[in-house]
């Protein structure tokens, strides 16, 4: 079962690679490129299953709705200060989310926060996907929990 889990993993990773933004595109217009939403989740192999953590969409950007591109990203200018509006849902062991865990937050980018155009950026939830509550964003470059728990 963790061979099949591992090719289909690799399988869907390389397929999500096809469709990313092209950091090319993003350094000719001078931007990043940070994911419009993402849910966290963390295998458990002692228990050979999948725990689903808290969701985190980009509600607005600056007060506007964010412009989603088709691959799921948004475009922020490098260099500027934005305040992106956020809101955090968990989920239920089966994937749903807990309506009732709505969570709204604002991330502050600085001058500081995206330095290089065309990199790829996720906005997390929080720092892990186990034993977390409320949101708390936090960038990150990659698509996994900056931390696995115990």
């Amino acid at each position: 079962m963790n061979r099949l889990f591992a090719v289909l993993t690799s399988i869907l990773t390389l397929a999500g690679c096809q469709s990313l933004p092209d950091k090319q595109e993003g350094a000719a217009r001078n931007v990043v490129f940070l994911s419009a939403q993402h849910c966290l989740s963390e295998y458990l192999e002692d228990l050979d299953k999948n725990h689903y953590g808290p969701c985190l969409k980009v509600a607005a950007v600056d007060g506007n709705p964010p412009q989603v591109r088709d691959d799921g990203f948004i475009e922020l200018p490098v260099a500027t200060p934005l305040t992106l509006a956020t809101s955090c849902v968990y989920r239920h062991a089966d994937g749903s989310p807990i309506p009732q865990t709505m969570e709204t937050v604002e991330f502050t980018v600085t001058d500081q926060t995206f330095t290089k155009a065309g990199q790829r950026w996720y906005l997390h939830a929080h720092k892990q996907a186990r034993g977390v509550i409320g949101c708390e964003p936090t960038l990150s470059r990659s698509t996994y929990p900056t931390y696995e728990t115990d």
